[in-house]
């Protein structure tokens, strides 16, 4: 893995870029462009699910970007619907993506009848223990349901995939993943953002950046793994440009208070 951007270390030798690249809704030719501009961007981290229907698209533009599998994470999800079927479903993601395991493999969201959630726990550790996934984690859990499979099991999550920005920051739930070694993952960063906030924007004319990268350095300085998705070369290049400024620690709180 090519550590010149920031990382956060999951379990064993494991480290995930805090910053990713969404691929929800990039489907088709549009969607392998999208990630093919991504990589060039310098994005290398790829996040995908079964129900996205574009692992086959995301495969090919990481195949045709002239980077090393190891340079590139590569996270997919377990449709809820799945259970009973985690091994045919990972196996149908490696085989669609072209890869021999993954770096990142989730539960996309908590199964809907209550008892399948530690057995499909069970089958991702599995998957883990047979090297398919390099880790395993979970999407939408609340921390609760976290706790049910801590309990179950004595394995930790090692990501938890939530909507997450500003408007949402809930300190109590950052701490309860921490306390629990729980990397929190954040998706949809903009769509519950208000990008004309006046925080936002006076924080971004501080810089001489945008509000949408001021969202996005929130993020990292709070080590919370991000995923912006867009499909606009230029959006896609200026949400990758986040490395060359941090916030104040006065800045970072005035951002915390947007939650309310």
């Amino acid at each position: 893995m090519d550590l010149d951007q920031p990382t956060l270390p999951l379990t064993g030798d494991v480290r995930i870029p805090l910053l990713g690249f969404g691929t929800w809704q990039a489907t088709g030719e549009d969607g392998y462009q999208a990630v093919l501009a991504a990589l060039d961007a310098g994005y290398r981290h790829l996040d995908t699910a079964t129900m996205y229907g574009n692992e086959k698209e995301v495969g090919r533009a990481v195949a045709e970007s002239g980077l090393r599998r190891e340079d590139v994470f590569i996270t997919t999800k377990l449709p809820a619907d799945r259970v009973g079927r985690e091994r045919e479903t990972i196996e149908a993601s490696l085989d669609a993506l072209g890869v021999e395991y993954v770096d990142l493999w989730l539960v996309h969201w908590p199964p809907p009848a209550p008892g399948d959630s530690i057995p499909v726990w069970r089958e991702m550790l599995a998957a883990r223990d047979e090297n398919l996934a390099r880790a395993v984690g979970v999407s939408n859990y609340s921390t609760a349901q976290l706790d049910e499979l801590i309990q179950a099991t004595e394995e930790t999550p090692a990501v938890n995939q939530i909507r997450w920005s500003p408007s949402l920051y809930d300190r109590q739930t950052h701490v309860a993943h921490r306390d629990r070694g729980v990397a929190l993952e954040g998706y949809s960063p903009f769509k519950t953002s208000d990008l004309s906030d006046p925080v936002l924007v006076r924080i971004a004319q501080a810089h001489d950046v945008s509000p949408a990268q001021v969202v996005l350095r929130w993020h990292i300085d709070h080590e919370i793994v991000v995923i912006p998705k867009s499909v606009t070369p230029e959006r896609i290049r200026a949400n990758a440009d986040v490395f060359g400024f941090s916030l104040t620690a006065e800045e970072m709180r005035d951002i915390d208070a947007l939650g309310g």
